[in-house]
C-alpha cells in the first residue's frame, strides 16, 4: 500500500474516532426515545427507570470524552519553562524562523526554553488535530550547551518538518491527529466509575487500531522530516545531531544526579545561575568517549508499541546514504548553539528560578567547592557513624567485664548515650589493635536481619565493605580538620576530597590491613604519622 493510501487510511479512521461519541450518543437517545414512548409500563417502572439512569450515566461519559475531543491538543500553561520573546534573543528566533521558512511552515507564536535535552514543537490544534492552531516551541538550554549551530539548525528543521505536508498533505494531519487521540484515551483512562471505564475501553480500542494504522504514516513523516532537515542543515551535521541527542540526554541526567543534587541532604545550593550552567562545564570537561560511556550505561528504555520514532541507527544510516552536500559537518569546530543566546547567564538564572521547587527558596547558596567540601564531610560522617558508635558499645562492655559488674545488655546502651563520647580514630584503631574488631565491635554494626544469621568467614565478608567505608570516613574527617584535603569538583568524573599523593596511594591497602581477620594497624598509623617515602610505605605493608 502506498504512503497515500495508508494516509488516506488514517485520516479515514480518524473521523471515525471523533464520530464515535456522536454515534454512541444517538444510539442512547434513540434506545431512550423508544423506551419512554413505546415500552414504558407501569408494572416495570423501576426497571425502565433504571435503564434510562444507566443511559444518562453513559451519555455523561461519552460526553465527556466528547469535551475531551475538543480540547484535544490544547496548550497549557508551562510554570517551568523560560519564555523567550524575539527582541531577547534574536539570533535565536532568527535560526528558528529560518527553519520554519525552508519547511514551509508558520514560525511558533511562543518559544520557551526548558530545563530538559530536548526539543518540539506543539500546536494548540481543534477537532482532533483537523485544524491548526497556536504554535508553541519547547527548546532545551542543553540541547544549547552540546550542540553546534548546524546540529541546532537540523534538530529545528526537523521540529518543524513533524507539521509539514513532506509525502503527502494528510501526514502532518495525522500526526497532530495521533497527539489528540493519546490525550482523548488519558482522559477516559482518569473517570472514576466503572461506566467511564467501559465506554473509555471502546475508545482505546479504537485508538490501537488508529495507532497502528497510522504507524507507518507517522514513521514515513519522521523519515521525511529527517531528510528535510539534512536539505537545510547538512547531511553530516544532521547524523551528528541525531548522535549526540541520546547522549546528551543521558549526560544531563548523570549531572543532575551528580552535581546540583549534592547539595539536597544540607538544603543547599550551588551559585545563582549555575544548577544548569554547571552541565556545560561537565561537557566541556569531559571528551567524546566519555560522554558515550554515560549513554551505554543506561538502560535503554523499553520500545513504545506505537512509537513514531523508527531507531536512531535506521535514521543516522538513511541520511549518511545521502550525497554530500559542502555544508558543515556540525562538529566541535563550529560554533557552539550557546553563543546564539545573548547574556547566557542571566538565561541560566531566570530558568533556575522557574525549575527550582518552592521548598528550595531558603536554601543557602554555596561555592562549588564549599559545597564538594560540606557534602563531602557530611558523607564521612554518615559513613563512620556506625563503626564510632559500635566501637565506643564495644569499650563499654569490655569496661564493664573488667571492672567485674554485671554483663552489659547491648540494647541498653542507645546512640544518644555513646553519641556523647564517641572514639576517636586514634581510639578505634587501639581497640583493633586488642582483638576487638571481629570479637566485639562487628557483632555491633547495623546489618539487615537476614544477615544476623551469617558465622564466620560468610559474616565477616558481608560486614567487611560497611567497614571499609567507614573507618575510610574517619580518615577523610582526620585529613580535613588537619586542612589535608582540597575539594575536587571533578567535572570530568566524580566530585569528592583530593587527598595527599601519599594517601592516594597507599590507604586502600593500609584500610585492607587494619580489617583483616588479623588485624594490623601498623601500615595506617604510619601514614598518620606524616608523610612518608614509597619504600617506607612498602617496608611497612609488607611487614
Amino acid at each position: 500500500m502506498s504512503i497515500r493510501l495508508r494516509a488516506v487510511r488514517a485520516f479515514t479512521l480518524l473521523i471515525g474516532f471523533y464520530l464515535t461519541g456522536i454515534v454512541l450518543l444517538s444510539a442512547i437517545a434513540a434506545v431512550d426515545w423508544l423506551l419512554v414512548t413505546h415500552l414504558f409500563s407501569a408494572r416495570a417502572a423501576w426497571f425502565e427507570g433504571t435503564l434510562l439512569t444507566v443511559s444518562a450515566l453513559l451519555a455523561i461519559a461519552i460526553l465527556r470524552g466528547f469535551f475531551a475531543f475538543i480540547q484535544a491538543g490544547r496548550l497549557s500553561p508551562l510554570p517551568h519553562a523560560l519564555p523567550v520573546a524575539p527582541h531577547d534573543q534574536p539570533e535565536l528566533w532568527a535560526q528558528i524562523q529560518a527553519a520554519a521558512e525552508v519547511t514551509r511552515q508558520r514560525p511558533p507564536d511562543e518559544l520557551y526554553l526548558v530545563a530538559e535535552a530536548n526539543a518540539g514543537v506543539a500546536e494548540q490544534s481543534r477537532l482532533l488535530g483537523l485544524l491548526p492552531g497556536r504554535r508553541r516551541m519547547l527548546l532545551g538550554l542543553p540541547l544549547l550547551d552540546g550542540l553546534t549551530v548546524p546540529q541546532l539548525r537540523a534538530i529545528l528543521a526537523h521540529e518543524f518538518g513533524h507539521y509539514a505536508n513532506l509525502d503527502t498533505r494528510l501526514g502532518a494531519i495525522t500526526v497532530r491527529g495521533r497527539e489528540a487521540l493519546l490525550h482523548t484515551v488519558e482522559v477516559f483512562a482518569q473517570g472514576s466509575t466503572s461506566l467511564h471505564h467501559t465506554i473509555g475501553n471502546l475508545y482505546v480500542g479504537y485508538a490501537r487500531m488508529f495507532l497502528r494504522a497510522s504507524q507507518s504514516v507517522a514513521r514515513d513523516q519522521e523519515l521525511a522530516a529527517d531528510q528535510r532537515a539534512a536539505r537545510h542543515a547538512g547531511r553530516d551535521a544532521t547524523a551528528a545531531a541525531l548522535r549526540a541527542l541520546p547522549i546528551l540526554d543521558a549526560a544531563h541526567t548523570h549531572y543532575l544526579k551528580t552535581y546540583p543534587a549534592m547539595g539536597s541532604v544540607l538544603e543547599a545550593l550551588p551559585p545563582h545561575g549555575e544548577v544548569h550552567a554547571g552541565f556545560r562545564r561537565m561537557l566541556a570537561a569531559r571528551t567524546s568517549e566519555q560522554l558515550a560511556l554515560l549513554a551505554s550505561q543506561q538502560r535503554p528504555s523499553r520500545p513504545h508499541p506505537y512509537d513514531s520514532h523508527p531507531p536512531t541507527a535506521e535514521r543516522v544510516a538513511l541520511i549518511e546514504e545521502l550525497p554530500t552536500d559542502g555544508h558543515p559537518d556540525g562538529t566541535t569546530t563550529e560554533a557552539a548553539a550557546l553563543t546564539l543566546l545573548r547574556d547566557s547567564d542571566q538565561v541560566y538564572a531566570a530558568l533556575e528560578a522557574r525549575t527550582l521547587p518552592a521548598t528550595t527558596a531558603q536554601w543557602r547558596r554555596m561555592s562549588w567547592d564549599d559545597l564538594v567540601m560540606a557534602r563531602a564531610t557530611a558523607d564521612a560522617e554518615t559513613w563512620s557513624q556506625p563503626l564510632r558508635v559500635a566501637t565506643a558499645r564495644a569499650l563499654r562492655s569490655t569496661a564493664q567485664e573488667a571492672d567485674n559488674s554485671s554483663p552489659a545488655r547491648r540494647e541498653s546502651v542507645t546512640d544518644a548515650q555513646t553519641g556523647k563520647e564517641l572514639p576517636s580514630l586514634e581510639e578505634i584503631l587501639d581497640a583493633l589493635d586488642r582483638g576487638l574488631l571481629w570479637m566485639e565491635i562487628a557483632d555491633r554494626m547495623p546489618k539487615p536481619h537476614q544477615a544476623a544469621r551469617l558465622t564466620g568467614t560468610s559474616a565477616r565478608n558481608f560486614i567487611r565493605p560497611k567497614l571499609f567505608d567507614a573507618l575510610a570516613g574517619m580518615i577523610h574527617l582526620h585529613l580535613t580538620a588537619s586542612g589535608d584535603t582540597k575539594p575536587d569538583i571533578a567535572w570530568s568524573g566524580r566530585p569528592g576530597l583530593a587527598l595527599p599523593e601519599v594517601w592516594e596511594k597507599g590507604m586502600d591497602d593500609a584500610i585492607d590491613h587494619a580489617l583483616a581477620d588479623t588485624p594490623h594497624t601498623a601500615p595506617l598509623r604510619a601514614l598518620l604519622a606524616g608523610p612518608t617515602t614509597s619504600t617506607t610505605e612498602d617496608a611497612v605493608l609488607s611487614e
